[in-house]
């Protein structure tokens, strides 16, 4: 077939029609037709004038950019009811939120041949060959890639089905892990709460221990709640806890309630969760043969970044000789041994407290729509021009999400971003504030990728980890939106979030590590059990916690290495944070001297190339942890 579409089309055309051949035949199925048909089909498709091909790239860009990006929108609306804290219609919301009006799309493209089209005229590269040659694409080059890879394996609508199904399960099952901790004492029988609260798992949990620091009396209460952690981690909560049904006085260290046996616990029921990740990941590997697991399709597809490379920069962070100054500096500030739960230690300046954090947000954001109302004046006290703080401002919505903030990009320019946080029950807060300044630096690249990429192909950024840099980077201007930052402490400002990325960017790279390593685990033991499963968890965060952490922390009979609700409902998407926090400060150092607005434009508006390329444009070298390291090196001397 080869040769005779050579001696039509002429014998240049060779190597295009050989490699577009192979693509087509590695998706073609007897139910698409005969080999007559096949070679009728690609007679009929194959396009050797370059002007029409570059009119192909063009067409199906913008097929693409309709059909995914109003499908894209439908489907977030139809999640709101789940995503949000809004009166909930049991059974009706999950099955909105899990329903799909193009379930069998990638299949329909190659039915309708339009899939096949692309893969016949369109290069589709490698990751390899994209990060050794993706420096001297044009744009149309990197369209025609982007392009070419929207069209990936035929999945079956049934195999879609249960990936929305075990995703939102998933989901909805982490949003909803609340653990009551109004009966919570500490090892001495010391209440920890005054009133009834539920934490959800991990977040509030830790974000509850942050949050005693500023108590004088506060380490017994943080002890406690690390128990609760280790509870949750390995599925020993109390189901009469869990329940409501124990009103009298929790220990989570000795697992008691009033002294006496808690008795029946929640068990496995979150490694249950994340074996059906597990579970479905598998089905998904035989679609793709190029990326036959989950790891590979996550490093090469979707970070597009070589697990080694991540793995390499994950170590070298833990490995940094900073870390024992740094542990140094926190045993200072702390006036103590450090602690297992002090990894989640950060407020390195003099803190304030909650009550003033929390009147400081009140007196300039009641709620979440005063936040929202106020976005354009945000933006331009950050230094945006009139024009674009109100254009970006204009197209966040903020909302109050039902488990931890997120944000949702706008697949087409003509809809919002949307902006998710959390709130107290009748102001937003710090921790709503802090939250929704997070996800203002994902709205913000989101607004400005999908509105000033050079072309819909590559609207966006390369992946995760670079829209959580501008989300950690936003996140860290909530004290200067408050007023809180005098003018002139611009230095010490960055000195102390230098210090802080550093702390957060380790305390993350751990439970990193170990999610790979699980995963790697998984694969290597298909047919495990979640007993097995969680017994492996354990195993692996005491290795890491061993050669990583111990040294500095101590011992940890917590495992609070394997704390992250996000390795169950967003599997391997961990690194992103490491990888966000690492990038985000070569962005924050990179931009010191330069215009934080316009930088923020300039580098949101490159689109989406690899993560390397991106950074090599965005700050003139590649994703490295020597600048954070050497930043926080030099910050403990100015702090200490």
């Amino acid at each position: 077939m080869l040769d005779r579409l050579v001696a039509a089309f002429g014998a240049s055309h060779r190597d295009r029609l050989r490699d577009g051949l192979a693509r087509v035949n590695e998706r073609w199925t007897l139910a698409d037709g005969d080999a007559d048909a096949l070679e009728s089909f690609c007679s009929d498709h194959f396009i050797a004038d370059p002007a029409q091909r570059r009119l192909l790239v063009d067409r199906l860009e913008t097929a693409l950019e309709q059909i995914n990006g109003h499908l894209y929108e439908m489907r977030r609306t139809l999640r709101r009811w789940s995503d949000l804290t809004v009166e909930e219609v049991p059974r009706l919301d999950d099955l909105l939120a899990t329903f799909d009006p193009a379930p069998d799309l990638s299949e329909q493209l190659y039915r309708q041949r339009l899939a096949f089209i692309a893969l016949l005229n369109l290069h589709r590269p490698r990751l390899d060959e994209m990060l050794r040659d993706g420096p001297t694409w044009t744009t149309e080059q990197w369209a025609e890639a982007r392009i070419a890879q929207a069209f990936g394996p035929r999945i079956p609508a049934e195999l879609n089905d249960l990936a929305r199904k075990v995703g939102h399960t998933a989901n909805q099952w982490v949003a909803r892990f609340h653990i009551p901790v109004g009966g919570l004492v500490d090892r001495d029988g010391r209440p920890c709460f005054t009133q009834p609260r539920a934490l959800l798992a991990h977040w509030l949990v830790r974000e509850e221990i942050k949050a005693r620091y500023n108590d004088p009396e506060g380490l017994g209460a943080q002890r406690a709640l690390a128990w609760v952690m280790a509870r949750h981690i390995d599925g020993s909560v109390p189901t009469a806890v869990m329940d409501g049904g124990a009103t009298g006085a929790w220990d989570a260290e000795r697992n008691t309630i009033d002294g006496k046996p808690a008795g029946e616990t929640v068990g496995t029921a979150r490694y249950e969760q994340w074996l059906a990740q597990r579970g479905l990941a598998t089905k998904f590997d035989a679609y793709y043969p190029e990326q036959p697991t989950a790891i590979a399709r996550k490093f090469e597809l979707a970070r597009e970044i070589p697990e080694e490379e991540v793995e390499r920069l994950l170590v070298e962070l833990l490995e940094h000789p900073v870390r024992r100054d740094l542990a140094a500096f926190m045993r200072t500030r702390l006036g103590r041994d450090l602690e297992p739960f002090d990894v989640y230690f950060d407020d390195i300046a003099e803190s304030r407290p909650g009550e003033e954090l929390n009147r400081a947000v009140r007196r300039r954001f009641g709620d979440e729509k005063a936040f929202q109302a106020q976005l354009p004046q945000v933006l331009a006290e950050l230094g945006f021009s009139h024009g674009d703080a109100a254009f970006i401002g204009s197209r966040i919505t903020v909302e109050i999400a039902r488990g931890s903030g997120h944000a949702m990009r706008p697949a087409l320019p003509e809809y919002a971003a949307w902006l998710r946080t959390n709130r107290l029950e009748n102001e937003l807060g710090w921790d709503g504030l802090d939250t929704a300044m997070h996800e203002l630096g994902h709205t913000v690249e989101q607004v400005i990728s999908a509105n000033f990429a050079p072309r819909p192909a590559l609207r966006g950024v390369p992946n995760t980890a670079c829209t959580e840099a501008f989300a950690f980077l936003y996140q860290s201007l909530a004290k200067r939106v408050l007023g809180l930052v005098e003018d002139g402490e611009e230095e010490r400002a960055f000195a102390v979030d230098s210090v802080q990325t550093m702390l957060a960017a380790c305390q993350i790279a751990g439970p990193s590590l170990l999610e790979l390593r699980l995963w790697r685990w998984l694969y290597a033991h298909p047919e495990a059990t979640p007993d097995a499963m969680r017994s492996a968890v354990l195993s692996i965060a005491d290795e890491l916690w061993e050669h990583y952490y111990r040294r500095d922390f101590g011992p940890d009979p917590y495992r609070i290495l394997a704390a992250y609700q996000h390795m169950v409902a967003h599997p391997l998407y961990l690194a992103d944070y490491t990888l966000g926090h690492i990038i985000s400060h070569q962005v924050r150092s990179y931009m010191r001297e330069r215009d934080l607005a316009a930088e923020t434009r300039r580098i949101c508006s490159i689109g989406r190339v690899t993560p390397d390329l991106w950074m090599r444009q965005a700050v003139g070298g590649p994703i490295s942890a020597d600048v954070l390291a050497r930043d926080a090196g030099e910050a403990v001397k100015r702090l200490s």
